[in-house]
This record gives C-alpha cells, sequence and structure tokens, in this order.
C-alpha cells in the first residue's frame, strides 16, 4: 500500500510537470501588432486648373502729345498738353491652368519630399483699369483722356522649390490684354476738332512670383475630390509696350496730332487650384 501511494504521489507530481512544459509550448494567444500602410509622399507633379481673384494697378500711363502735322509747331501757346500721367487700379479676377513636374531634391536639402518643381501656366483675368482726365490749356482749348485695360492673359513658365507641401517660386512669359485708348481735343466752346480711338489686344510681357501650399485632400474646399487642394498668393509685372493714338482732324480742322500711351501695371492677387495625379 505504501508502495502505491507512492506510486500515485510520483505520477501526479510527474503529469503536472509535463503539462506545464507543453503549455509552454504553445503558440501565444496575443494578437500580431497591426501596421498602418505608410502615408504617400505629397509630390507636385501633376495638372491642375484654378481661380483667381486680386488687386490690379497700373504704373502712371503717361499720355504724350505730338504736335499738328498742318502747322508743325508742336503744342500750339500751350493750348495740348506735351504729356499727362495718370493711374488707376481696381478689381481682377479670372482661372487658370497649367501642369507642374518635381525633381527629387538635392542630398535631401529641404527633407523629405522636397525638390525643384518645373512648370507652364495659362491665365485670362478680367481687370477693371480706366484711368481718365480733362485739362485745359492756356487759351481754352480742352483735351479728353481715356485709356483702360479690359482683361490680361499671360502664358508663363514657372520654377521654384518645393519644401514638402509649402512652394515658392519665380515666373515670366508672354502677356496680352485689350487696351481701349480714347483721346479728343475741343476748342474753347467744347466743339470736338481731333479725336482718335485705339481698341486693340496688345501683347508684351510679363514676370513675377508667388507662394503655395497644399491642403490636405480633406480639406473642406476640396469640391472636386482632386488628389490635392492649393492655395497660392501671386505677384506679376506687366508691360504691353506703348500704343499711338492717331488724331484725326473733324471738318474744319487741319492736319493731326498723336498722342502715344503706355500700357504697364502690376497684379496682386491669391489664388486656389485643384490638382489632379499622384498625391
Amino acid at each position: 500500500m505504501v508502495f502505491l501511494k507512492k506510486f500515485f504521489v510520483a505520477s501526479a507530481l510527474l503529469a503536472s510537470i509535463s503539462g506545464t512544459a507543453f503549455a509552454a509550448d504553445l503558440p501565444s494567444r496575443v494578437a500580431p501588432p497591426v501596421y498602418a500602410p505608410p502615408v504617400p509622399m505629397f509630390t507636385w507633379t501633376g495638372a491642375y486648373f484654378g481661380i483667381n481673384a486680386g488687386y490690379a494697378f497700373d504704373h502712371e500711363g503717361k499720355f504724350t502729345n505730338f504736335g499738328n502735322t498742318a502747322v508743325n509747331t508742336g503744342v500750339i501757346s500751350g493750348n495740348r498738353p506735351g504729356s499727362v500721367s495718370r493711374s488707376s487700379d481696381g478689381f481682377t479676377g479670372g482661372g487658370q491652368v497649367g501642369y507642374n513636374f518635381q525633381v527629387p531634391g538635392f542630398g535631401g536639402f529641404g527633407g523629405p519630399g522636397s525638390g525643384i518643381v518645373f512648370g507652364m501656366e495659362a491665365d485670362a483675368a478680367y481687370t477693371d483699369l480706366s484711368k481718365s482726365g480733362t485739362y485745359v490749356g492756356n487759351a481754352g482749348g480742352i483735351s479728353n483722356f481715356r485709356s483702360g485695360l479690359d482683361f490680361l492673359g499671360t502664358f508663363r513658365g514657372r520654377v521654384g522649390y518645393a519644401f514638402g507641401q509649402f512652394l515658392v517660386y519665380g515666373t515670366g512669359g508672354f502677356a496680352y490684354g485689350g487696351v481701349k485708348d480714347n483721346v479728343t481735343f475741343a476748342n474753347a466752346a467744347g466743339v470736338t476738332n481731333y479725336s482718335g480711338v485705339h481698341n486693340k489686344i496688345e501683347t508684351g510681357y510679363t514676370y513675377g512670383g508667388g507662394v503655395e501650399y497644399a491642403l490636405p485632400t480633406s480639406s473642406f474646399l476640396n469640391f472636386f475630390k482632386s488628389s490635392a487642394v492649393t492655395i497660392k498668393a501671386e505677384y506679376l509685372h506687366y508691360d504691353l509696350g506703348r500704343t499711338n493714338v492717331l488724331l484725326a482732324a473733324a471738318p474744319g480742322s487741319r492736319g493731326s496730332y498723336t498722342s502715344r500711351v503706355s500700357n504697364d501695371g502690376d497684379l496682386a492677387r491669391i489664388g486656389l487650384n485643384y490638382k489632379f495625379g499622384s498625391y
């Protein structure tokens, strides 16, 4: 009996040790770690379209008058001003389309997602610019000047550097605009004896720069479900050259005058772009 008692105790002890060892060999029931997919790196590469609005102002548009070709006396007795400078400002608003291509940065300068950005952009905008004036000469002659820019369009290259979702760029290229000039000379009684109109699309150049920032794709501004929404602030200077307005004589007057008008100014505006392509 003593032997059987010792046998059962030893068996129970052995079974306990074996069970513990077996349990240690079982696979763990702890859930494996969950790894979130990596967030894609933002790139400026891709096509975009957008809108812009801001403030337009021209430089002192100078009307320079040349004398009557019939009498060849220049500015007669001070009756016509030799030159007049006027400036104007107003609202501008329009839209743009373009494409950017980003090249990875040099040696990681600027951190992940940084690099040189090359692009092209075309835009067209309404411009509320109109300057005018009336001047009375020494002999009572009345001179009326009016000049305006109805719209301005550009086709520009862009080059800049991206620091992730922040872009600094310079831009420059071709510009065109709808220029309207109207000049009349009247006598002291108010009767027009010389008048001329210039209404034409003029061409020239533009340059400037700006900054742009990409918002999260979840932004409330992302109406079109694009891969990115960007906001920008931009300054442009434009120069459409000078136009000559020929003032033809009315019946009873002789010869003609010529008035030369300068057409240059600046735009300061903000914009919103919708980018499509890779994030």
